[in-house]
Formats: structure tokens, C-alpha cells, sequence
């Protein structure tokens, strides 16, 4: 997400942010377009899977959750009542959470809603922080699926430890994962993939989607066939990269993933201490 992306997404949720007694709190309707969504009755069921999670958290959805009607201008100064949902940061967490994760919006909010403080600077950093946690879960899953492809057409764990480290060695220019780690100060028992830069990890991510579908698509059998396919995918990224001036064994070493999530539990763990919604008449 460029900077301009990110200034006007944050203007956006500020705009709509309300404050009674030092409690923030967002109206439901103000954020359906915000979060991408065109109809209340698509958004409405979003709202009902953040009360589920809230409930099974061990809040009181109604602390969090509150029905309310508003009038709203319906043209030639008219108004009428009109159904709402006035939220706590917390729900709105949830909301965005439990929302499509492909919308851009949704990306957003989740780290806006996520973090106590909305100054843009800090959201940026941990907007980089959540994509680089995504792309780091996303290349478990694609792992996972190239090991179930070459597992079908006979390739055992170890071999495929083999031909995962020659794809390595291919994308970081001949320097093997042993020799990634050592180069980066990684420990020895720790996965190298834990601690490198968001562009590393889907270009090994994008590398693996190669192999799984033509190892598929073409019967790839015998080991030297697979590793080939595996190295050769990983060298034509490593190309479209240094293309762009990217030389990946050179990127520095990022903050250990388990580090950063770890302080995503523990950021839920203070929504959930939020202070509730006040009702009007308190």
C-alpha cells in the first residue's frame, strides 16, 4: 500500500471517529463503504460473525456492540429513522477481522483498529508489520501444498528438504539456506523464513505456486525432473527481481515473525480491555 493509499484510508476512519465520556466509538454505517462493502445486508452478516468471536473471547457483546436508530436525510429535507450499531474499537477489530481479507479496506482497518493509537505513522509501520506476517503465513500454505504435490508424485520429506534448499540456493544466488542463516545471524534451529523481508517471502511463495501447478500439470515423477522445475522457478524470480535492483541475499534480516506475533496477541489481549460503550442515558 503506497503512502497516498495509506493518507487517504486514514482520513477516512478519522472522519467517521466519534468520543463520549473518552471512549472511542465508530457508527456500523459509517464504515460500510470505508470497509468496501456496498449493501448493509452483506455487511450486516460481517457484524453478526465480529458478535460470535466477541462472545466466544469472553466479552459482553453489548458492551461492544449497540443497537441504536438515528435519523438520516432521505432528500428535500426529510428524514426518517434509521437502524445502527455504534461500536468500540474492539468490535470494529473483530468487524474487520471477520470481513473479506482480498479488500484493501479491510487490510487497513484491521491495523487501524488494532493498534490504541491512530497517529498514521505508527499505523504504516504496523501495516508493514501485518503484511509481512500474512506473507510469511501464506508461504507455510504454499509450502504445505508443494509438499502434498511432490508427496503424490513420490517424493519423500527428505528429499523434498533437498529440493526446497537447491530453490534457496537458486533464488539467493548460490548462497544455500545453511549459508543464508549464517549470513544473516539466524540461529541454527530457527527456519530462515522467519526472519526475512516481505519481498523475499512471496517471491518464494509465487516460486512454489510455479512448481506445484507444472509438477501437476506436466506429471513431473523423478526427483531430478521436480528439482530442476523447483530451481529453475527460482531462478526466473530471482531474475524478475534483479531486474527491479533487488538482490535478495542482501536484504537484511527482519525481526523474528514469532516476535511479531506475539505482540498481535497481546494487542488483542488490551481491545479486550477497552472501556465499554456508554449508553446515552448514563
Amino acid at each position: 500500500m503506497d503512502k497516498q493509499q495509506l493518507v487517504t484510508l486514514h482520513t477516512a476512519f478519522e472522519d467517521c471517529a466519534y468520543e463520549n465520556d473518552s471512549v472511542e466509538y465508530w457508527f456500523a454505517r459509517d464504515l460500510l463503504e470505508r470497509l468496501g462493502y456496498a449493501r448493509w445486508e452483506n455487511f450486516i452478516k460481517v457484524i453478526e460473525k465480529a458478535k460470535t468471536a466477541c462472545q466466544t473471547a469472553g466479552a459482553t457483546v453489548t458492551d461492544h456492540f449497540r443497537d441504536v436508530t438515528k435519523m438520516v436525510k432521505i432528500g428535500s429535507g426529510a428524514e426518517r429513522e434509521t437502524d445502527d450499531i455504534t461500536l468500540t474499537r474492539y468490535a470494529c477489530y473483530l468487524i474487520a477481522q471477520n470481513g473479506d481479507p482480498k479488500k484493501e479496506q479491510i487490510a487497513f482497518a484491521m491495523t487501524y483498529f488494532a493498534v490504541q493509537t491512530r497517529k498514521i505513522e505508527l499505523i504504516e509501520q504496523r501495516l508493514n508489520e501485518w503484511e509481512r506476517l500474512q506473507a510469511r503465513n501464506q508461504l507455510k500454505e504454499s509450502n504445505k501444498q508443494l509438499s502434498g504435490v511432490l508427496f503424490e508424485h513420490g517424493v519423500d520429506s527428505k528429499t523434498f528438504a533437498t529440493i526446497k534448499s537447491k530453490g534457496d540456493q537458486a533464488l539467493f544466488g548460490g548462497n544455500s539456506t545453511a549459508m543464508m542463516k549464517k549470513r544473516l545471524a539466524i540461529p541454527e534451529k530457527r527456519p530462515l523464513d522467519d526472519f526475512l523481508p516481505t519481498i523475499t517471502l512471496k517471491a518464494k511463495d509465487f516460486a512454489n505456486e510455479i512448481t506445484s501447478f507444472n509438477v501437476k500439470k506436466d506429471n513431473l515423477r523423478t526427483e531430478t525432473k521436480i528439482t530442476n522445475e523447483h530451481v529453475k522457478n527460482n531462478s526466473e524470480v530471482r531474475k524478475l527481481l534483479l531486474q527491479r535492483g533487488i538482490r535478495p541475499e542482501e536484504l537484511p534480516a527482519e525481526d523474528d515473525i514469532q516476535k511479531l506475533e506475539r505482540q498481535l496477541k497481546q494487542d488483542e489481549k488490551k481491545l479486550l480491555t477497552s472501556p465499554p460503550l456508554v449508553s446515552e442515558d448514563e
